[in-house]
């Protein structure tokens, strides 16, 4: 080498070591960022709700506080008591991100709101100084467009409405902002037949949100909160326990809501389903929890139509999860979505006609249902009546894991010779004890494609992986936690079917992604879609 190329040499090098040494480094990972999180609507009443919604880049989690934890998808709905400031927390590689929201809760106008407290007198005007004592009083009294503060403590009485309200202004009967609020049926006898601690009936645009509603009996169809023969009927955030029959039962009504309240220890009489639905036109169950019942968790009966069950976790009841059943009457257009069903001692999501009814038009997708004692999604007849009729059944899009606990059970069945038009596609099948799918015989023709198998057995000559499956383990994020997100590399991923699939997942994420990163988007198998 010349000796002045040698220099120059020697000079780049020595430039590019300073260069290194000053800088020229690999970038750090970058924070989360947080494109948006934004409430809408900003400003609500006492008992109405707001959608959080979120857009964010980078993150590996997401929590909201206060109350709420973390979070999945791009949206959470709130109600909040008083007015709140929301803090979304993104977590990723590089570090943590956070926004706020506010949700502004405003009072009623005055002279549409009044109290009740158990130091009150029912002679009183029904004033914040000068309040009533029995929530009945405020039940007698109220009409369309006001709304009942109820103080805190514990109301020994059974409450049924006597006036209605209208599409612009509702009856409310809320508990006051952040009162705790007991309604304890302890020394109530309730009538011997279909009544309830908190009853509507013949009502319309009642809203009943915040209060806890205890020990409604003592016989065998006394519920908690009872809508008979109402419209326009929201139950929201409530909270019910120890109940003869239903924590909430809703029956010949329309355009009723039932939405964040939690239901334990239902049903103890033997008498209706933990949430019972039934004869009901237009309704919505949503993001409820439904725990440690007697009775099925949640039940959609009897000629009910047009509902929609979602967002709702079922947990350790007896019987059935979620189960819809027309009984002798055409039911129809149900959706059953996104819920968590799971250590039912029974099996997971049910559709029946047990005593012959048309069951017509139910798509079940989206749902997580794992370690029930049998069957994880089953349709049968289930009752009196062998084969009972049932046209266009979905079942697309859901993960169903380890269901049987001894000597019996499995994923998903259908068993009734009168059924048509039957679909099961895009399922995980994993880990269930006896088979992953099961296709009774004498069971006309069953569509059965792009499902992931993994455990078949070939149990009694009638299990079936059906056509374009995925055999294998679906390569969960952590069974053992109950995460069933997928993995990067699951067989699962880009390998569903788009016919009848679902345009979001159990997160509310769209579908399709191309999560295999081949350039295409394709569904996924199973309950949620990677990104």
């Amino acid at each position: 080498m010349r000796p002045e190329n040698a220099k120059s040499m020697a000079l780049i090098l020595a430039a590019a070591a300073m260069s290194l040494g000053t800088g020229m480094q690999c970038a750090p990972t970058a924070s989360p960022d947080i494109i948006s999180f934004t409430a809408d609507p900003e400003s609500v009443e006492p008992g109405e709700s707001s959608t959080l919604t979120w857009d964010v880049f980078g993150a590996t989690s997401l929590s909201i506080s206060p109350d709420i934890g973390p979070v999945t998808g791009t949206s959470t709905t709130v109600s909040p008591s008083g007015t709140t400031t929301y803090t979304l927390t993104a977590v990723g590689a590089g570090g943590t991100a956070t926004a706020t929201a506010t949700v502004t809760v405003s009072a009623p106008p005055s002279d549409s709101l009044f109290y009740v407290s158990p130091g009150g007198d029912d002679t009183n005007p029904g004033t914040e100084t000068q309040p009533w004592r029995t929530i009945q009083k405020a039940a007698d009294s109220l009409v369309a467009g006001q709304t009942v503060y109820i103080m805190a403590g514990t109301y020994a009485e059974r409450v049924m409405p006597q006036n209605s309200g209208t599409a612009d202004n509702f009856i409310t009967f809320a508990a006051q902002p952040g009162a705790a609020v007991t309604i304890d049926g302890s020394s109530v006898t309730l009538p011997d037949d279909l009544a309830g601690l908190f009853e509507i009936a013949f009502n319309d645009y009642i809203r009943v949100t915040g209060l806890r509603i205890v020990n409604a009996g003592p016989n065998t169809d006394n519920a908690a909160i009872l809508v008979r023969h109402g419209s326009h009927i929201t139950i929201d955030d409530n909270a019910t326990d120890h109940t003869a029959s239903s924590g909430i039962g809703v029956w010949d009504s329309d355009n009723v809501i039932i939405d964040g309240n939690t239901v334990d220890h239902a049903g103890e009489a033997g008498g209706q389903e933990c949430i019972s639905v039934a004869v009901t036109d237009t309704f919505e169950v949503r993001n409820n929890t439904v725990r440690d019942g007697s009775k099925e968790g949640i039940c959609l009966k009897d000629g009910s139509s047009n509902g929609k069950v979602y967002g709702n976790v079922v947990e350790g009841t007896y019987g059935v999860g979620v189960y819809v059943d027309a009984w002798d009457k055409h039911t129809f257009n149900i959706e059953i979505s996104q819920n968590t069903v799971y250590d039912v001692a029974g099996e997971g999501i049910v559709a029946a006609s047990e005593m012959g009814g048309l069951l017509e038009n139910v798509s079940i997708f989206n749902n997580v249902v794992f370690h029930n004692e049998f069957v994880g999604i089953h349709i049968i007849p289930n009752g009196l009546v062998p084969d009972s009729p049932m046209d266009n059944i979905q079942v697309v899009n859901n993960t169903v894991v380890n269901n049987g606990w001894d000597d019996f059970g499995g994923a998903i069945a259908v068993d009734n010779t009168a059924a048509t038009d039957i679909v099961l596609r895009n399922n995980i099948c994993s880990q269930n004890l006896s088979f992953q799918i099961v296709v009774g015989a004498g069971t006309p023709a069953v569509t059965i494609d792009h499902n992931l198998i993994d455990g078949y057995q070939g149990f009694e000559g009638n299990e079936t992986r059906g056509t374009d499956y995925v055999e294998g383990d679906p390569m969960f994020t952590d069974a053992a936690t109950a995460d069933f997100h997928l993995q990067s590399g699951s067989p699962a991923i880009d390998s569903g079917s788009s016919t009848d699939a679902p345009s979001s997942d159990f997160d509310d994420q769209s579908r399709p992604v191309d999560g295999d990163d081949d350039g295409t988007a394709t569904w996924d198998i199973g309950a949620y879609e990677t990104p």
